[in-house]
């Protein structure tokens, strides 16, 4: 794989057991760039291994004042050197092709999770942990992949020069020989206590890097109730904690690299002291005492990848775990089992009993905010799991269209059917035109989306902050994230967005909750009339929505227990009322004792599931 062939076509399916084994999938992934960056690693680092050998001939021969021989070794050293300078630049370019094809694959992989999960993915994972996993962790994680070739090839090299030694001067080389796997394994003992501290000072960066980013998310609202010094406050304090733990790790790596000089240096220095020992009473040449020093100096230099690796390691296992956790995440606990179909009709939850018959506009009520977003995303197909709540998520029922059960067809086909809008939608910066160019039905006009959601105020602001484009909106740039706009002209634009699409169900939760009251009255009708004959869900506690639905379901504690249209529940179910009005429990009471209407008994779960259509519903209400 070239960096010119990136992106991937396909990523592949990685495996997400845990970090290591996630990293050796990496590796396992590039086996062809990893043998080209070992060989020439090889080829780099066994030329510099023979410099010492060519050395010692040359010594020699000026010592036996033997020109032929001080000729060779000169052109075998202009040799080498070139071997070497093609080696070390070879090696280079591979292993940062490695590095880079790495950090692309971990990238998309982590681009593909996140358009498949959409918005659970920060309701499971914090924000400030998927910037880490996204940025640092990346860059982590292809450093191990780039340092294992260079570490591959510095081990070979070393095994190759030991055994080379030994057998040229058993008297000299064994001593090498048996000192290199010391000097090799002598900071084993350190990394773990290196390593925990490695993983302190990432974890108080991540949890800094969240704290920064919530910051910034919510830095209106922070100026609004003057927090802003409160904040900075507590970031100063996160950021300090980090310095503490990063100045902690890096001791205990400068303790590391401090024992990989001192060993060393006592080899050569006890090499020196023998070797001149040897030479003085003549069982050895000056020139092989000279090879074999050279020889051990130039070992220091292969001997660095260890600790290279071991850094690498250490720092990237916990970046591979977290990049894991991310991954394992799924869209649901079942596979898909349907291909090829687009399902149609109506929309039904088992697990509530929820029915949006198709073709109808249905709201929904929900006395917990909370619950209307999970419920939200269980309509879409999106409900999260991991590995922490497979069974329980295996043991819940798929939400069905049309009989069809959303979990068994492909998620592409599943997200074309059934669209879902979130509570708080994303505007991405670009012009408006951009925003609009999502993929439809072809069946509903920007122009009549946008009339739909009442953007005419939006579009004549964008038009006035457009004097380089003769005035157009549609050309107009939107800010990141639409920060130029306000709440309620993001939501409108956001449902405008989403009622282009034109999908078979569209869901969404609390559409209006950011604009006045007359702007809603407008928009709950446009909703109403352009999506006329299409599945339509709105979660929503709002009187002026949920009067302009062709029908209210009020869900409690997880279960339908009522069904009709809003003006008949507010007279008959007192929690519909408490809901929508926002009335205390001593209003709902005289209320009820006034209209003469008691506590309407909830429908029973076990009968819920059992519902086939919207007839059964009403009849059991």
């Amino acid at each position: 794989m070239q960096i010119r062939d990136l992106p991937y076509s396909d990523p592949g399916d990685p495996d997400v057991r845990s970090g290591p084994r996630f990293l050796f999938w990496l590796g396992r992934n590039q086996l062809g760039g990893q043998l080209k960056s070992l060989s020439w690693g090889l080829l780099h680092q066994l030329a510099i291994a023979g410099l010492p050998v060519t050395v010692g001939l040359a010594v020699q021969a000026v010592i036996d004042r033997s020109g032929g021989r001080l000729a060779l070794a000169g052109g075998l050293i202009v040799a080498l050197g070139v071997l070497i300078a093609v080696g070390d630049t070879m090696l280079h370019r591979t292993a940062v092709t490695n590095w880079i094809t790495a950090a692309a694959r971990v990238q998309q992989l982590l681009a593909r999770k996140t358009a498949e999960l959409g918005s659970a993915l920060t309701r499971r994972v914090a924000a400030g942990e998927v910037v880490a996993v996204s940025t640092g962790d990346v860059e982590k994680i292809g450093w191990f992949v780039e340092a294992l070739s260079r570490f591959a090839a510095a081990a070979t090299a070393l095994v190759v020069i030991c055994v080379g030694l030994a057998v040229y001067l058993p008297s000299l080389g064994l001593m090498v020989a048996l000192a290199m796997p010391v000097l090799a394994l002598a900071v084993l003992p350190l990394l773990p206590r290196a390593t925990r501290r490695a993983d302190e000072q990432r974890e108080k960066a991540g949890k800094a890097t969240e704290l920064a980013s919530d910051t910034v998310a919510g830095l209106r609202v922070l100026r609004g109730i003057g927090g802003e010094e409160l904040f900075l406050g507590r970031y100063r304090r996160a950021s300090q904690e980090v310095r503490r733990a990063a100045v902690r790790s890096a001791r205990m790596w400068a303790l590391i690299s401090a024992v990989q000089v001192l060993l060393p240096g006592i080899l050569l220095i006890s090499l020196v002291w023998y070797g001149a020992t040897l030479a003085r009473d003549g069982r050895i040449d000056v020139g092989q005492l000279v090879t074999v020093y050279s020889a051990a100096t130039l070992m220091l230099f292969p001997l660095r990848h260890f600790e290279e690796i071991a850094m690498a390691y250490s720092f990237s296992r916990p970046s591979a775990q977290r990049a894991v956790r991310v991954l394992s995440l799924h869209r649901s606990a079942q596979e898909a089992t349907v291909e090829g179909v687009t399902p149609t009709g109506d929309l039904y939850d088992p697990a509530t009993g929820l029915m949006a018959p198709r073709g109808q506009f249905t709201a929904v009520v929900c006395g917990d905010p909370d619950e209307a977003g999970r419920l939200a995303d269980r309509l879409g197909g999106h409900a999260e799991t991991g590995e922490e709540d497979e069974k329980a998520a295996a043991a819940a029922p798929s939400v069905l269209l049309g009989g069809v059960a959303l979990d068994e067809i492909p998620l592409d086909a599943a997200r074309a059917a059934v669209l879902v809008q979130d509570k708080d939608p994303v505007l991405l910066s670009g012009t408006l035109r951009e925003l609009l160019d999502v993929p439809s039905s072809g069946l509903v006009t920007a122009d009549a989306a946008l009339e739909a959601a009442q953007c005419a105020d939006v579009l004549s602001a964008l038009a006035q902050a457009s004097a380089d484009n003769d005035g157009d909106p549609m050309r107009t740039r939107i800010t990141e994230r639409g920060r130029s706009l306000s709440g309620g002209q993001r939501q409108r634009l956001a449902l405008a967005r989403s009622l282009v699409t034109d999908p078979e169900a569209l869901v969404l939760d609390e559409p209006t909750s950011a604009v006045d009251s007359h702007t809603e009255a407008r928009v709950a009708a446009g909703i109403a009339k352009l999506r006329q004959g299409r599945t339509t869900v709105a979660f929503a506690s709002s009187p002026l929505l949920l009067d302009a639905a062709d029908r209210v379901v009020l869900v409690h504690e997880g279960t339908v227990v009522a069904v009709g249209n809003h003006r008949d529940l507010l007279r008959t179910e007192p929690r519909y009322r408490a809901v929508v009005t926002r009335e205390t429990d001593d209003e709902a009471a005289a209320t009820d004792t006034a209209n003469g209407v008691g506590d309407v008994p909830a429908l029973k779960s076990d009968d819920v599931p059992a519902m086939k259509s919207i007839e059964e519903i009403e009849e059991r209400a």
